[in-house]
């Protein structure tokens, strides 16, 4: 028998192939041709970019000669965060399409496309006057806010007709109709005006005009870039992340001119709309701590899955899984705790996840038993806590890391124990509804071979080198480059070997993956910066104080509606960056430490994905599963439910962080995690092998709390009631204890 059949046999029980691949949203443009290879070129030149300049390589620096227009490295900070979003945005307008329909006869607008092509006029000019001021600096000119020959050419040569494109671009694009696969005029007069917003912002910055932001000195120029480019970011949210984050981002400015109106804590001073946007494109806004981690880390973390999915290791990691878990009870929802865990650590939106693994684990869960809105629940569920899964965090340690400036070490150690606490939790939760639903696991031969699967465990390689790297000391950045070139390196041992064209693809698909994430995080960077300039966080950390010396759990409760609330329709690292900025200062000045008060409002901005209603993962799930969007996020709740209690866990007891002794550490995490076993019994009705009425439900209940609250005596007394329920159900075997309709794979 040759190796190609033994090939052929082994692929017969792989369940996974190309569980990895990236979802094509329904506003995605799929180009063709010439189009296509200049979309993708872009896409892999952006992504490949990112990668030199986080590394701090360039052509010139590599080959010694000197190419003008070519950028070096390393850039300076904000140029590179501004050619960051610029890039994104230009990428962006190109990839996704203003509407969600495409013409069926594949014809264009004409009347529309004119229009369009008429704007291309001031966006050009806009652009001009941007070089233009560019080589006026550059020849000597004295450059301010003051001199009306400069604020002329500003307002009326740039400003107005990049307005002018911009907001004109922007309204044809609702209507405009263009077949799927070409380009929309006007889309790339929207990406020609991200280009002339970061020239001029480039240029500007470049001077000591950078100090003006805010002032009566700083050029009108700024203020109408600014403008433009919030606009632009705006609309390309909408695109590509619905309209939750551009509705709230819109409360957000609007409240900057209404604030001095407004009652109460709500109050703020009077700002004219001139000095607000010539701030909010600094690092105080949109360049912020957003921008920071997005352009870093993020982007780095995105290009290191593009090489995973490129050299085929995502299918691996659920091949594994199924391998290993497939034969338990229930089995493919185990597996999607196990994959979406790991696939969502890598992954920086919990929907995203869902849409990847869940296309395969939730058909396979709805196969054995699983009730359709549990299955896309458990998927849901799962691949939310993947964001809280150390050492990656879906990037959220990083995004705390620079916000807080606690270490990364730190943060990922002090992760590990409520990451664990949660996936217990949702394990517990899909064996307890297996047992009770007497469901059977997956037969030995609809699986992988779990023997093959530990033959190639070597391709764990790249996520083993990527942990040692980062607890060795080396950079996050140098950490997750070496991950990558393992990525590629471990190829060669697979038949997906990757050379220059499976490199280049993957750069292109890290380009095009990154768009999202990117535009999310720069309109976080608006609240952001609306929350810095006008105080309200502040204000809110008084709000916060007074609600302390009523009850501190109130406070705390409080705090946790907020972060759910300012998370729900955002990403991850959208609603944490938000989410901090609001709720987390006031934590702290009740005196709760800096890195538990983090902790806390991370974990609630996680869990918005599967809180009602609106619960982006759990409506995810919904999509594939087939069951109402609804029912299912209120299952998802349920399934998640131990997670809610959690950040109080590690509130009242700080050795669930690991802030202690290892022997108070290694107690409060056991302890933790049985209280989250007798919690589940609670939740699910099933304890010890039998179904628990409801009296005995409140009984474990009560066991739970006890255990979770982390003291001595309250251990003894939760474990003393626990007995007391066990001792109940053995000796009277209540009604509810009959025996349960066995349901297999039909």
């Amino acid at each position: 028998m040759t190796d190609k059949t033994i090939k052929a046999e082994d692929d017969d029980h792989l369940i996974a192939h190309g569980v990895d691949e990236e979802p094509v949203e329904i506003n995605r443009r799929l180009f063709e041709g010439r189009d296509l290879l200049l979309v993708a070129g872009f896409a892999a030149f952006y992504a490949a970019f990112h990668m030199a300049a986080l590394n701090g390589l360039s052509i010139s620096g590599l080959t010694g000669i000197n190419i003008p227009f070519l950028p070096t490295f390393p850039m300076e900070t904000w140029n590179f965060r501004i050619v960051h979003i610029a890039g994104a945005l230009a990428l962006g307008f190109l990839l996704f399409a203003g509407r969600l329909d495409f013409p069926e006869d594949g014809k264009e607008t004409k009347v529309l496309g004119y229009l369009a092509y008429a704007l291309m006029i001031p966006a050009l000019l806009s652009v001009g006057m941007a070089f233009s001021f560019a080589a006026e600096i550059s020849g000597g000119k004295m450059w301010n806010g003051i001199d009306a020959g400069i604020k002329f050419s500003e307002t009326y040569l740039f400003g107005v007709p990049l307005l002018v494109a911009t907001l004109g671009g922007i309204v044809l694009s609702w209507f405009h109709k263009r077949a799927r696969s070409g380009f929309a005029a006007p889309d790339v007069v929207l990406a020609v005006c991200g280009v002339a917003v970061a020239t001029y912002l480039i240029t500007i910055y470049g001077t000591l005009m950078r100090n003006s932001t805010g002032t009566p000195f700083a050029p009108i120029g700024i203020s109408i870039a600014a403008l433009a480019g919030t606009a632009l970011i705006m609309e390309l949210t909408r695109r590509v992340a619905g309209m939750a984050l551009v509705v709230i981002a819109g409360v957000f400015l609007v409240y900057v001119f209404v604030g001095d109106k407004l009652p109460g804590f709500l109050n703020s001073p009077a700002i004219t709309w001139q000095r607000f946007f010539s701030q909010v494109y600094t690092d105080a806004g949109i360049l912020g701590p957003t921008t920071a981690v997005s352009s870093t880390y993020i982007i780095l973390f995105i290009i290191f899955a593009a090489f995973l999915q490129a050299s085929k290791v995502g299918d691996y990691f659920v091949n594994f899984a199924f391998a290993a878990a497939g034969r338990a009870r229930g089995g493919p929802a185990k597996v999607a705790i196990f994959a979406s865990g790991l696939m969502g650590m890598i992954n920086g939106t919990s929907a995203g996840n869902v849409v990847s693994t869940g296309s395969l684990t939730i058909p396979l869960m709805k196969k054995v038993g699983y009730h359709r809105k549990t299955a896309g629940a458990v998927e849901a569920a799962a691949s939310t806590g993947g964001q809280i899964m150390p050492p990656i965090m879906g990037a959220g340690a990083f995004i705390m890391t620079e916000i807080t400036g606690i270490s990364y070490t730190d943060i990922t150690i002090a992760a590990v124990i409520p990451a664990i606490l949660y996936f217990v939790s949702v394990y517990f939760m899909v064996d307890f509804e297996a047992a009770k639903l007497g469901m059977r696991g997956m037969r030995s031969d609809e699986l992988p071979k779990l023997g093959q699967m530990m033959r190639q465990v070597y391709l764990f390689v790249p996520i083993l080198i990527l942990i040692y790297a980062l607890f060795m000391g080396y950079s996050v950045i140098r950490a997750g480059t070496l991950a990558t070139i393992a990525a590629a390196v471990i190829s060669w041992l697979t038949p997906y070997r990757m050379g220059p064209k499976s490199i280049f693809k993957a750069f292109e698909i890290a380009g095009t993956m990154s768009v999202q994430i990117i535009v999310v995080c720069a309109c976080a960077g608006i609240i952001v910066g609306v929350i810095s300039l006008t105080g309200v966080g502040a204000r809110f950390s008084t709000l916060l104080l007074n609600l302390a010396d009523t009850s501190q759990l109130l406070a705390l409760f409080f705090a946790m509606c907020i972060s759910i609330l300012l998370g729900m329709g955002m990403p991850t690292t959208a609603a944490y960056a938000v989410a901090a900025s609001v709720v987390a200062p006031g934590l702290v000045q009740l005196g709760i430490p800096l890195l538990t008060a983090h902790f806390f409002v991370f974990y609630f901005a996680v869990l918005s994905a599967i809180t009602p209603p609106v619960a982006l993962a759990s409506y995810a799930a919904a999509g594939i599963s087939g069951a109402n969007p609804m029912e299912t996020s209120v299952t998802s709740f349920k399934i998640g439910i131990a997670a809610f209690i959690v950040p109080f866990m590690f509130f009242y007891n700080s050795a669930l962080l690991m802030d202690g002794t290892i022997l108070e550490i290694l107690r409060a995490g056991i302890t933790a995690v049985v209280g989250v076993f007798l919690l589940s019994s609670a939740v699910q009705g099933w304890f010890l092998g039998g179904v628990a009425p409801w009296f005995l439900r409140l009984g474990l209940l009560a066991s739970a709390l006890l255990m979770i609250e982390g003291g001595l005596v309250s251990d003894l007394i939760g474990l003393g009631i626990a007995g007391a329920v066990f001792a109940i159900q053995r000796i009277f075997h209540p009604k509810e204890n009959a025996s349960i309709p066995v349901r297999g794979a039909d």
